[in-house]
């Protein structure tokens, strides 16, 4: 499972689990039902009213070619298939995804998708490293599923360790928010997942910096005060 992580404008690190190839296929397919059954009824009812064919095919054509784009600029990065699979487009960089990221993205289209027959896009999704086709990677942006893979909540803290019994040790955590908890949760996630020196300096750096503010001398392993410090607040303020 591939995941990516964006910062939200509240600079806020939130991560998400990556559309795969299979996720966006399925959402290709009910699109070109969508579109299918739009473009039936639009006929029928050109043909009820009499209409040339030429007419018909001046209104059916952009239907056909920018029911896409369209979509993504009006849906906020979805489609109908796409919101039917619960994923959606996103820049990597966390900002919003513009009318021309779109525009690329679509162009590419044709050779990613309908010239390749799918070979392109499904050889370049399942091989980079943030599920790319040639039109994402050209716009800097990608497909995540909406729900996040890791949604943090005090809850959670609950599976560090148990806290039958527990008898805190340092009291004084309650001056913290329930945002700083969330936040000390989420370091230790991503150390325990993560094993690289630097996921282990933000984690002693931390367990420092809160050491400090709660008046305290660290005496424990820092990984271990954080954990401590969690289920004392969670049993002080439940």
């Amino acid at each position: 499972m591939k995941t990516i992580e964006i910062n939200t404008a509240q600079n806020v690190t939130i991560q998400y689990e990556l559309a795969s190839f299979g996720n966006r296929a399925a959402a290709f397919f009910i699109d070109l039902i969508v579109l299918f059954g739009l473009i039936s009824c639009l006929n029928i009812f050109f043909l009820q009213l009499g209409s040339s064919t030429v007419f018909m095919y001046l209104i059916l054509l952009p239907v056909m070619l920018f029911y896409t784009l369209c979509s993504e600029i009006l849906l906020d990065g979805q489609t109908i298939g796409k919101r039917a699979m619960g994923i959606k487009v996103v820049k990597l960089n966390g900002d919003p995804a513009t009318a021309f990221d779109y525009l690329i993205r679509w162009a590419f289209r044709f050779l990613d998708i309908w010239v390749s027959a799918g070979s392109i896009a499904a050889m370049l999704i399942s091989s980079s490293t943030y599920n790319q086709r040639l039109g994402c990677l050209l716009s800097g942006t990608t497909v995540i599923k909406k729900s996040s893979t890791r949604t943090f909540t005090l809850k959670d803290i609950l599976n560090i360790q148990s806290i039958q019994n527990h008898q805190p040790s340092f009291p004084t955590v309650v001056q913290l928010s329930e945002q700083d908890m969330l936040f000390v949760k989420k370091v230790l996630e991503r150390n325990k997942r993560y094993k690289n020196e630097s996921h282990r300096e933000l984690l002693e750096k931390l367990a420092d910096k809160i050491a400090d503010i709660i008046g305290v001398n660290v005496q424990l392993d820092k990984e271990k005060f954080l954990k401590t410090i969690l289920a004392d607040y969670i049993v002080l303020t439940r």
